[in-house]
């Protein structure tokens, strides 16, 4: 950026000092040609103020012009008769062009040989000069004069090349302020991405708790806000896979304890004692299949492509469910609701979810007692529930229960792996869903799959009070 503001800088300049002396030159070269025209005037109308006639001497018109011209700052006259400088400016006058002997010399013969008025550039050890000789012949004066005008042109641009110098230091001021400046805000803006890099070289396996301080709504607090997003996903995930694997020890060390024991105490030689410990060495090993296929499931759960939704027709996917229901045991089987209206799901897997819930009423529940079903539409909300009369779950576990390997209070370890409730949370949330739960100890539970989204049908209609016996 220095760079570039350098060399903008360097353009500017070079562009202006170029303008600024093409208008040094016209400048000077307008100012002699307005003294010829007055020097012109003067001669053609003037009077010797002397005789109070016409000028009959050509060296009493030049003295005459020179002492009605007032020379600029840099400028100088002269005037020669016959080659010889027979006039000169006014003490006044700093530029004494008298002075300058090589000048003289040159505009000596010049002068006496020349009837025109020429204007051009005269360079002498001493300095270049802009000059215009303006000769002078009457008729009534055999003697030539010449009336000079001239303008040390290095003294104008070097009064140019001083204000450029300024200009330059200013240029070389503002570089270093704008550097000084620059590097503090840059530094300062780059900061958090310093943070990010020492936050990220700091974090590791055991330790995700590092965050960036965040301050201000530029783009490198967004980018520090989204890295502690970032790392708060990950510490999450970690904190999951390693509450997971301390679960999943848990809950094989107690089937792998038993096979191990039974194993070792069994007499080898005793046909029935063998065939027991075979029948409680393939019961845990199912148990444990049964573990790994769940936590299958859970993994399979997290990833993207997780549900396919599709159209589903509710109501015909309630009475899927209340048919595939029935083979769970001996219960009055119910429908409440159903919803006929066609729902963005994954068919198989709301299918499993529900199963699992109508599983665990059937399990919690006494024979011949009501385990219902039901569907329903609220607003933008499919509702998909099932109802049971069993023994009801402690207020304290209500908020517990859809943790992995967590089981209420009435549940027992063989009754499965503690990951049906987790799944059928899993499950919702892929649908962009919640499982809610309604329960009280010793009046049942209703668990309700609340899906929110938008129906491919406009009509929600319900046959309510419908039952299959």
């Amino acid at each position: 950026m220095l760079a570039l503001s350098a060399l903008g800088l360097l353009v500017a300049g070079s562009v202006a000092f170029a303008l600024q002396r093409a208008h040094i030159v016209q400048r000077i070269d307008d100012s002699l040609q307005r003294s010829v025209t007055e020097f012109k005037t003067l001669a053609e109308t003037g009077i010797d103020p002397e005789t109070g006639e016409p000028f009959t001497q050509a060296s009493r018109l030049v003295f005459l012009a020179m002492q009605r011209t007032l020379p600029a700052a840099n400028e100088g006259m002269l005037g020669l008769v016959d080659g010889q400088v027979t006039y000169t400016a006014s003490p006044s006058v700093q530029l004494r062009l008298e002075q300058d002997a090589e000048l003289v010399a040159r505009l000596g013969p010049q002068a006496g040989g020349s009837d025109r008025v020429m204007l051009a550039t005269v360079r002498t050890p001493l300095t270049a000069y802009r000059v215009v000789t303006v000769p002078v012949q009457l008729s009534s004066d055999p003697a030539q004069s010449t009336f000079v005008l001239a303008y040390d042109y290095d003294a104008e641009l070097r009064q140019l090349g001083d204000i450029f110098l300024t200009y330059a230091l200013i240029g070389f001021g503002s570089l270093v302020l704008v550097g000084g400046v620059g590097w503090l805000l840059a530094g300062r803006l780059l900061a958090p991405v310093r943070l990010v890099r020492e936050t990220a070289q700091q974090i590791t396996d055991a330790d995700l708790t590092q965050r960036i301080p965040v301050s201000g709504n530029d783009d490198i607090s967004a980018l520090s806000r989204t890295f502690n997003d970032m790392l708060d996903r990950l510490d999450g995930s970690m904190t999951a896979q390693r509450q997971l694997l301390d679960d999943v020890g848990h809950e094989l060390r107690t089937p792998i304890t038993i096979l191990q024991g039974h194993l070792e105490l069994q007499d080898s030689h005793d046909p029935a004692e063998v065939e027991s410990v075979r029948g409680i060495a393939l019961d845990e090993l199912d148990r444990m299949r049964l573990l790994v296929d769940d936590l299958v499931l859970l993994a399979k759960a997290e990833r993207p492509g997780f549900v396919s939704l599709a159209g589903v027709e509710v109501g015909q996917l309630t009475d899927d469910v209340l048919d595939k229901a029935r083979a769970l045991g001996q219960r009055r089987w119910m429908v409440d609701a159903r919803a006929e209206i066609r729902w963005p799901l994954d068919s198989r897997r709301i299918t499993q979810a529900w199963l699992q819930l109508v599983a665990n009423a059937a399990k919690f529940s006494e024979p011949g007692s009501t385990v219902a079903i039901g569907s329903a539409v609220r607003g933008d909300e499919l509702r998909l529930w099932v109802r049971d009369e069993g023994t009801g779950i402690l207020p304290e576990d209500q908020g517990r229960i859809f943790d992995r390997f967590t089981r209420g209070s009435n549940g027992t370890r063989a009754e499965g792996s503690g990951l049906g409730l987790t799944i059928v949370s899993a499950i919702s949330a892929a649908h962009g869903g919640t499982v809610e739960l309604a329960s009280a100890p010793g009046a049942g539970s209703t668990f309700t799959i609340v899906i929110t989204g938008r129906p491919e049908a406009a009509a929600d209609k319900e046959l309510t009070a419908w039952a299959r016996f």
